[in-house]
């Protein structure tokens, strides 16, 4: 099938080889030295199904990405887990910190409304301001409100992060609350409660506000993968699940953006000039890439 595809006779050899290399760049990567320039860190999990002895099972897969200043963004770490406790995500933060990213000039960390990762960061970057997705809150306020309710509830919510500004956008909540407390007492105190970090973002660029009040940047990552991956059905093991990730989202988001550099990493580099296998995201070479991963126990 890959040689109809690619016009190229492909061997287990081949399969092998690329494998293996695909295995040497991910683990560099999880070596690779940080610098401590990054600005705004995006986290967030994704579930993947993993092929086990006694049948498929889920993989939790935590993943962090970083983004400069002058808008320069790659995936910096990632890790598998049975979930996302505070330990679980713990590990990752803390893994971060020691390859180099102290969090000396990170002003905003982006992530969804999960309880063990808010716990995670209080212990690894107490001192960086915390914005909670506004797509994942407004998804929370409409699972809690009747149908009927929705285009209203949506309106009002959509309200306080449009702002021109936070003391705006704090009127509006006010708003929100004085019109919804009667029907749903739960959802508002949570809203309030919550909102602080829904409202973390205005402290930055209003240039940036659309990008840092959600984690559609690295939501749209999980996309690509899944997409690449469709076909498969499920991963053979939790070493192909790496290899997707890493050459799904670093690979090709990160390239996307020429020129963008990761600090002390040439992977790409050396898997090109070394075994003369062309590693660039294109679609016909990804397909290549995935049947390496499906073939590979």
């Amino acid at each position: 099938m890959v040689a109809l595809i690619t016009e190229e006779p492909v061997s287990a050899a081949t399969v092998s080889r690329v494998t293996r290399n695909l295995d040497q760049a991910v683990a560099q990567f999880h070596q690779a030295r940080l610098t401590d320039d990054w600005r705004y860190l995006f986290l967030d999990g994704v579930s993947l199904r993993v092929r086990r002895p006694r049948g498929r099972k889920r993989v939790q897969l935590l993943v962090a990405y970083g983004v400069r200043t002058d808008g320069t963004r790659h995936l910096l770490g990632f890790t598998r887990s049975s979930g996302e406790s505070q330990v679980a995500w713990e590990g990752l933060l803390l893994d971060l910190y020691r390859r180099g990213l102290e969090g000396h000039q990170l002003q905003l960390v982006v992530t969804d409304c999960c309880v063990g990762l808010v716990a995670a960061l209080q212990t690894i970057y107490p001192r960086v301001a915390h914005q909670r997705c506004w797509v994942h809150k407004l998804h929370n306020l409409l699972e809690a409100a009747r149908r009927r309710d929705h285009a209203a509830m949506k309106t009002d919510a959509q309200a306080i992060y449009q702002a021109a500004g936070r003391t705006e956008a704090v009127a509006h909540a006010q708003v929100f609350a004085r019109r919804w407390r009667e029907g749903y007492p739960q959802l508002v105190t949570r809203l309030l409660r919550d909102l602080p970090e829904l409202l973390a973002f205005f402290q930055c660029p209003r240039a940036l506000w659309r990008k840092l009040r959600t984690t559609n940047v690295i939501e749209r990552c999980f996309v690509e993968a899944r997409r690449r991956t469709r076909l498969m059905v499920c991963f053979v093991n939790v070493q192909s699940v790496e290899r997707i990730i890493f050459f799904s989202i670093f690979n090709q988001f990160n390239l996307e953006w020429h020129p963008r550099t990761f600090a002390n990493l040439h992977t790409s580099r050396d898997l090109t000039t070394k075994e003369g296998i062309d590693l660039r995201p294109r679609k016909m070479r990804y397909n290549i890439l995935l049947f390496a991963f499906w073939c590979t126990c």
